[in-house]
């Protein structure tokens, strides 16, 4: 069994990461709510959001969204072995 959750859409199977590469904004910011609401009730920690590079139009409205979210304490790019800037790495509160 692998350590590594993926977000499945559902409050009951909370997720320590979210892909939302090949979704348009207004989509991706939807599930990126879903994965912070259950990861909060999940009493996450870490949720990792992948949005590959792309155009930056994903990774603008990831920040967008995370730094108006009171659940989230900080977040921060992905680190080279995390997946660079092809990915935010979010603290919850």
């Amino acid at each position: 069994m692998s350590t590594r959750q993926r977000w499945s859409g559902g409050i009951a199977d909370p997720a320590t990461e979210v892909d939302l590469r090949g979704q348009r904004a207004d989509e991706a910011e939807m599930a990126l709510c879903r994965a912070l609401d259950g990861a909060a009730v999940a009493d996450l920690r870490e949720l990792r959001v992948i949005h590959g590079l792309g155009t930056g139009a994903l990774r603008k409205r990831v920040s967008e969204v995370l730094a108006r979210d009171a659940r989230v304490e900080d977040f921060r790019a992905g680190r080279p072995g995390e997946g660079g800037h092809g990915v935010t790495v979010v603290r919850i509160r």
